[in-house]
């Protein structure tokens, strides 16, 4: 039988090889090419990729992930003629795909300035290899996000800059708000654009005249005075105003500032509003004193927010050890480098599942792990049984608990002693003497016990 006889639905009876030497026969039919599309092999489908006589749509569904192979098809040139908008049938991750190729042929650049869907143009209107006549068409799109692309592009003409500074949409304009060779009449006029957001564009820019940032501290847009008040280039007296704004969140953002004066971290603490305090836990220069007393804070975010810092002093742990939340709790449990006194804390915590993480921590310590060993919860007893140096005496604990699941934990403890290995192996939980059965240590006067043991998968698991 050849190639072009094989019938798609006898597809599953070829091997990787011979699905591989099919889709690279030149006898290989458009109906065969499209069953080996799907086919589990990557070297099988990118075959398919690059034959000539795969159909467009086989072509257009394999782009995304093959688009080298698809735009060195040798079939390509003929499609083309045939079907002159060959790509609009591609979709958009296939088309996009096709455009981060290096060296893209003009033709897909047109065919993409063509197609229906606006993600295929968003990115297009991105490619750093377009023509004059291209940009100024993608400038012109119906599509806010492509004249976006556009406006972000790091080389236009003025006469682009300008016809995209009067652009309907605010994301444009914002767009075009944040580059460097904005002509300085263009930044005045933004300064005064009727959306916050573009005001807020201009507000960021490090290059801002004092004049300009002047007009913006009169501004009513809280993201513009929230933007203006992280700045360290301000009058004094702008500075000391936005950082005592009626509305909380420009408070908070005057503490997101480079450098801020102690007095304001003195202030912030004192504020009434959970999102300043919570700025203030965020500040590198922040007193450990300070931190000590966020962590007791009255607020849930302020204390999540002390969570971000990899600095914070015994004291403040110590007491988010203590938070109502379990998962704060949790977070402070499983964390590097905390200090006895936070692990004494966390051992009467009411949550289970942070003794048992405690349980595992390597630096928690013998007489920690001994005390958790008598823990009320199975679960927590278990994970001491499978702490990497639980000391003698923990083993022992351990392996006599009355919970089985904790003393099959036990059973395969590579510390255990020979005498609790030769205890364990008589247990009456077959579930323990399976563990023991499996210990490559295993005695072999033990081992030919546990070989005529009464259950089959303890005696085949000790080799009997």
């Amino acid at each position: 039988m050849t190639f072009s006889d094989l019938d798609p639905r006898s597809l599953t009876a070829l091997g990787v090889e011979g699905a591989l030497e099919a889709a690279g026969s030149a006898r290989a039919t458009a109906e065969l090419l499209s069953g080996l599309s799907a086919h589990p092999d990557v070297r099988v489908r990118a075959a398919v990729a690059r034959h000539p006589n795969s159909p467009v749509e086989v072509l257009s569904a394999l782009a995304a992930a093959y688009p080298a192979e698809v735009l060195g098809n040798p079939g390509l040139p003929l499609m083309r003629l045939a079907r002159p908008n060959l790509l609009g049938v591609f979709p958009a991750e296939g088309m996009i795909a096709l455009l981060s190729q290096p060296g893209v042929p003009g033709w897909v650049l047109d065919g993409a300035l063509r197609h229906d869907d606006f993600q295929v143009r968003t990115a297009l209107a991105g490619h750093p290899d377009l023509s004059a006549e291209r940009v100024a068409a993608l400038a012109a799109d119906a599509g806010w996000q492509i004249r976006e692309a556009v406006a972000k592009r790091p080389a236009l003409p003025a006469a682009l800059v300008r016809q995209l500074a009067g652009d309907d949409d605010y994301d444009v304009r914002k767009a075009v708000a944040a580059r460097e060779d904005l002509p300085g009449e263009l930044l005045r006029a933004f300064v005064r654009d009727s959306h916050g957001m573009v005001r807020a564009s201009v507000a960021r820019r490090l290059d801002l005249p004092l004049d300009c940032l002047l007009t913006l501290a009169a501004d009513e847009d809280v993201d513009v005075l929230g933007t203006l008040a992280r700045r360290v280039d301000l009058p004094r007296s702008v500075r000391e105003w936005l950082s005592t704004h009626e509305l909380d969140s420009v408070r908070a953002s005057a503490l997101q500032g480079w450098k801020v004066r102690p007095e304001w971290l003195v202030r912030a603490e004192q504020d009434a509003e959970p999102e300043v305090r919570a700025a203030l836990a965020r500040r590198p220069d922040a007193a450990p004193e300070i931190l000590v007393r966020l962590a007791h804070d009255e607020s849930e975010s302020v204390r999540r927010a002390l969570l971000e810092r990899s600095d914070l002093p015994d004291g403040a742990v110590l007491a988010l050890a203590a938070s109502p939340e379990a998962d704060i709790r949790l977070h402070i449990a499983s964390a590097e480098g905390i200090s006895g006194a936070v692990m004494d804390a966390l051992l009467d915590d009411p949550d289970a599942n942070i003794r048992t993480v405690l349980a595992v921590r390597p630096d928690v310590g013998e007489a920690r792990l001994l005390r958790l060993a008598g823990d009320t919860n199975a679960e927590v007893r278990r994970a001491v049984a499978y702490a990497e140096q639980p000391g003698a005496e923990v083993l022992v604990r351990v392996a006599r608990d009355g919970n089985a699941g904790v003393r099959r934990a036990a059973a395969i403890h590579p510390a255990l002693p020979a005498a609790l290995v030769e205890v364990l192996a008589g247990d009456p939980d077959e579930g323990v003497r399976l563990a023991v059965a499996g210990r490559a240590d295993l005695p072999e006067d033990v081992r030919a016990r546990l070989q005529a043991d009464v259950d089959a998968s303890v005696r085949e698991e000790a080799g009997g």
